[in-house]
């Protein structure tokens, strides 16, 4: 982005020479009055456009620091929403509009993309993002196995792009709050965390094949772009209504990351209090049954995180922190954390301010994409954490469907003494996406 912008001025300055006579330049193209100048915005392309992919790039698009000029998606309604929203905003007829996102992907003018498609592109997506030259915001979860959140890491240090995973509670001053309780020693010593699980993915087998129905027209829906990387199926439209989060395909595991799905949102939060989001839990001890409420993942500084469906807060994506001497939980429906002692709301300023210096991060996870775009220093929920996060939940997934617990190297990323569970840290089934 820094490259062209430069490139762009001097382009500016020397056709500025070149003519004679004085020419008006509005002040917002040369960023005068708090507008940013063109040659300085983001230009960016959204990949996936339904559901939560059109919630940001409703946020991108208000923001000054972003020119969203290309969407890209597999769905023409989701493409035809999608136009409408950018060019309704731009004010003109300019966005570029594809299927493929391959197209999208080969132009030299977008420097970074948003990825917020099915569950099963996210990996594939974000590796040819990065390989062309992009930096990457993706939605979660972030990766359909082990073995994608590698080569996901592996590609985001050989091209040095910016990658940012969608876990916007990271960010979220309510959950900052709470997690800088427990990071600083306000709750005394750290002994358990616990996260929310959706009732939903209590099943993180069930795998129906459903009946095959009339196949629409490649302009409606491109099928097999659809399914991706994911195992041949007939078409069905109840894989693409909606029902689970932004799709009904997440239940199903052949599209879907079952209970990875779901801790991707709060699981993540609970790492960082723990000072663990650069690694995971060592031991995960299975429920004994495939719902994962009450399972038990236990880091190597012997603090335990606990899974369950309710219990500790209200609503949904609830995460509680619990010391020796305190504990605090959150979650969306809150506008401020529950704590044991109030007291402690009493700092809650001082500390996001102290936050925010130390730190130099924004309160905004798409904004802390921003300003690493720019910047070109690591987001808050990179590449490595996305990846170490995510493994924890797949490990999850892998101790419930296994029926048994399961014991983690984190540094050497396999299991102990256990060549079963080795072998699925990637999919077996999994399909060369561009082959459709």
């Amino acid at each position: 982005m820094h490259q062209r912008s430069f490139t762009r001025r001097n382009m500016l300055k020397a056709s500025a020479a070149a003519v004679a006579a004085p020419m008006f330049v509005p002040a917002a193209a040369l960023g005068k009055d708090g507008a940013v100048a063109p040659s300085e915005r983001i230009v960016m392309g959204a990949i996936g456009t339904g559901g939560r992919g059109k919630f940001d790039m409703q946020w991108l698009l208000q923001s000054p620091q972003v020119q969203l000029v290309a969407i890209c998606d597999v769905q023409q309604v989701n493409r035809d929403n999608a136009r409408q929203l950018v060019d309704k905003t731009h004010g003109n007829g300019d966005c570029a509009v594809f299927t493929d996102m391959r197209e999208l992907l080969g132009r030299q003018d977008i420097d970074a993309v948003l990825i917020a498609t099915g569950d099963r592109w996210h990996g594939p997506a974000s590796i040819a993002a990065m390989e062309a030259g992009k930096d990457v915001y993706c939605e979660k979860p972030s990766t359909m196995s082990i073995a994608e959140g590698q080569a996901v890491v592996k590609v985001a240090e050989k091209t040095g792009r910016v990658y940012q995973t969608g876990t916007q509670r990271v960010s979220d001053f309510r959950f900052v709050f709470a997690t800088e309780l427990a990071k600083r020693g306000l709750l005394g010593k750290l002994h358990t965390v616990r996260a929310h699980l959706w009732p939903a993915v209590k099943d993180v087998t069930y795998n129906e094949i459903l009946p095959a129905e009339p196949l629409p027209g490649r302009e409606v829906i491109d099928w097999g772009q659809w399914i991706g990387q994911s195992p041949d199926r007939p078409y069905n439209s109840a894989y693409h209504r909606g029902g689970y989060a932004c799709g009904a395909w997440g239940r199903f595991w052949d599209f879907g990351t079952g209970v990875a799905g779901w801790l991707a949102h709060t699981g993540l939060q609970c790492q960082f209090a723990v000072g663990r989001e650069l690694s995971s839990p060592v031991h995960y001890a299975n429920p004994g049954n495939k719902s994962g409420d009450g399972m038990v993942c236990t880091f190597d500084h012997d603090v335990k995180m606990v899974l369950q469906f309710e219990g500790g807060w209200r609503g949904t994506c609830g995460v509680r922190f619990e010391g020796t001497d305190g504990w605090v939980s959150i979650a969306d429906d809150y506008t401020r954390p529950d704590v044991s002692d109030n007291a402690m709301l009493r700092r809650m300023q001082p500390i996001l301010d102290d936050y925010k210096q130390q730190t130099g991060r924004s309160l905004s996870h798409m904004q802390d994409f921003l300003d690493c775009v720019k910047s070109r220093r690591q987001p808050i929920a990179n590449a490595n954490v996305m990846h170490r996060t995510m493994t924890t939940n797949h490990v999850v997934n892998l101790c419930l469907h296994l029926g048994r617990d399961l014991r983690w190297d984190p540094t050497a990323e396999q299991f102990i003494d256990d060549a079963e569970a080795n072998a699925q840290r990637a999919r077996d089934e999994m399909r060369n996406p561009w082959s459709r």
